[in-house]
């Protein structure tokens, strides 16, 4: 394999949004404050690692942190490339890290009902600490689904009448996955490994 020259750096929304609607499964970008982290290899852009405040404000309560302690990886939406998307995560991390002096963990979720494990994460070492509870979607006429969200108005969104012929179905519960950002953080989390 040839050497490849791997640079990350801060991008623009207009950027990661490319990423996302021609990279990633979802082709949706994450609502809230995030952070966006462009990648390119050999010069070429290669896509966006996106951080954010993810769908919960409580998601470090569990890990005795506040809300500005922690935060999700909430998109990796990558071309093909070369680099490991684990080396690519690691780098991304320390970025976030040196920007964020008080960011003390990274949470990240793998959606089974996309087929998805957390391979990506078992090769970073992360540690897996579980799943999230099953819940439900909302699967619509096209064939698309939505997240209740989407029709309660919660986050970003206005609310929304749910269309007449969309039908709720049970998805799985997503796979957990931690980064801890400091040694002190990793002595802690170490004990949630499954």
């Amino acid at each position: 394999m040839s050497k490849v020259d791997l640079r990350l750096d801060w991008c623009s929304y207009e950027a990661a949004k490319f990423a996302v609607e021609h990279w990633h499964y979802s082709k949706r970008m994450p609502t809230g404050k995030n952070n966006y982290i462009g990648v390119w290899e050999n010069k070429f852009y290669i896509g966006s690692i996106i951080f954010g405040t993810g769908a919960s404000s409580n998601l470090g309560t569990p890990y005795g942190l506040k809300w500005n302690q922690c935060c999700e990886l909430v998109r990796v939406a990558l071309d093909k490339h070369i680099s490991p998307v684990s080396r690519i995560l690691s780098i991304a991390a320390k970025m976030l890290k040196a920007k964020n002096k008080e960011l003390r963990l990274c949470v990240s979720f793998a959606d089974p009902f996309h087929e998805h494990i957390g391979a990506i994460y078992q090769a970073g070492n992360w540690i897996f600490s579980g799943e999230s509870a099953p819940s439900e979607m909302y699967k619509l006429s096209d064939g698309s689904l939505a997240h209740p969200r989407r029709f309660t108005g919660t986050g970003w969104n206005a609310p929304q009448p749910v269309p007449a012929d969309a039908t709720i179905i049970k998805t799985p519960g997503k796979y957990r996955y931690l980064f801890p950002l400091d040694d002190a953080m990793r002595k802690q989390i170490e004990p949630l490994r499954k």
